[in-house]
């Protein structure tokens, strides 16, 4: 469940400009560090970030995390679990390059995660590229919180943000739909008052025909003379 106290924390944090992009990508470590903590009681902090992910191992636990999660969402799609070994699993070994290696493989094949937003093995193992792998993880986050995954403080503000775009999106709608409303209601009105008007107009245009007077005398003369011939 969101924590509205986390994210209104985190909201507040965002509004507050970075001096450099080292302090948003240290934000962004420090919140998938909690995360992570949160997740699997994990030992990572900002400084050991990177450290804390080398063997590859937490990387795949959660990569079926996510696929069981998913099977649940989307029952009809096989998500096969990720392989790893935990069993030599060492900085820098071949059995840690081979773990991570998997989830990478993993993040392209079954989460569909851009390449603009991936890391390489040597980015993590190496330490080629701390940007990558975080802004990797935050994706892997987002796409796993559709199927319900708790997501880092992060993620859960920018959906936060994008429910509230899309209830201003509705409102402007309605707010759109009420104008048009009253713009036909006006429409009808005035084409009302001109039929009215028309109608008036044509009343006053009109003249009965003059009313032909009877003339009661002549009328006398003529039964008379009916009779008479009689």
């Amino acid at each position: 469940m969101t924590d509205q106290s986390n994210i209104q924390s985190a909201a507040c944090k965002s509004i507050r400009p970075f001096k450099s992009s080292e302090e948003y990508l240290y934000a962004m470590k420090e919140d998938l560090a909690e995360w992570l903590h949160s997740l699997y009681d994990l030992d990572v902090t900002v400084d050991t970030f990177l450290q804390s992910l080398e063997t590859g191992c937490t990387l795949c636990v959660h990569a079926n995390a996510v696929n069981s999660a998913a099977r649940l969402a989307q029952p009809t799609r096989a998500w096969p679990d990720v392989a790893f070994q935990q069993r030599g699993a060492v900085a820098g070994s071949f059995v840690a390059r081979d773990n991570v290696s998997n989830f990478i493989r993993w993040c392209r094949s079954e989460l569909c995660v851009p390449d603009v937003l991936m890391f390489e093995t040597n980015d993590l193992v190496e330490r080629g590229s701390e940007k990558n792998v975080v802004l990797c993880l935050l994706e892997v986050a987002r796409r796993g919180a559709r199927f319900g995954v708790p997501a880092p403080v992060l993620v859960q503000l920018e959906e936060e943000i994008a429910r509230e775009e899309s209830r201003e999106r509705e409102r402007e709608k309605e707010r759109e739909r009420e104008r048009e409303n009253k713009k036909k209601k006006k429409k009808n009105e005035r084409e009302e008052d001109k039929h009215q008007l028309e109608e008036q107009e044509e009343e006053e245009e009109y003249e009965p025909p003059p009313r032909r007077v009877c003339d009661m005398r002549n009328l006398d003369e003529l039964l008379c003379s009916s009779s008479s011939s009689r």
